[in-house]
């Protein structure tokens, strides 16, 4: 069995790390964090991976406010989470609080509201919590964990019937 400490990094020169970064980035919307990662990953040293981020910027393949906007369009639409579990990872992910805003600005709000009335719905149908209060707290916490805003799920939990 080979151990990790003994499997050596394979290190790029600057040009064949950005020709590998284009298509890292062509493949998949990335931060710029996650390319920042990834070539550290193979082997290069701060400035020359400071200058392919800039190259990368400059042609385009990264892109924070575009990797933002899709990102929260994905995650809301196909994961169903809320603005609150999206900003939090877009966060945790070094996107800047303007690409945030632009992000979460994008989700259209019709569609929001729906996705959080299946998800209610749908967990309103699975609860067998007879006691309403034991009931209403167990849906309100399953939104929150997805990342809805409370005062959005109380308002929501009000108009349907629990």
């Amino acid at each position: 069995m080979i151990e990790k400490e003994n499997i050596k990094k394979k290190i790029y020169d600057r040009k064949t790390a950005f020709l590998k970064a284009q298509n890292y980035c062509a493949y998949q919307e990335r931060s710029q964090q996650e390319v920042r990662n990834k070539l550290y990953d193979w082997g290069l040293h701060h400035d020359d991976v400071e200058n392919v981020i800039v190259d990368l910027l400059e042609q385009n393949f990264i892109n924070e406010e575009r990797f933002a906007i899709l990102f929260a369009g994905g995650k809301s639409r196909i994961k169903k989470w809320g603005k609150l579990k999206i900003k939090n990872e877009l966060k945790f992910r070094k996107i800047s609080p303007y690409c945030i805003k632009k992000a979460l600005e994008s989700i259209d709000y019709e569609e929001y509201i729906e996705i959080l009335r299946q998800l209610i719905e749908k967990k309103t149908a699975i609860t067998k919590e007879k006691n309403t209060y034991k009931k209403f707290s167990k849906i309100a916490n399953f939104a929150i964990s997805k990342g809805f805003e409370p005062e959005l799920i109380r308002e929501m939990l009000k108009n349907e019937e629990v």
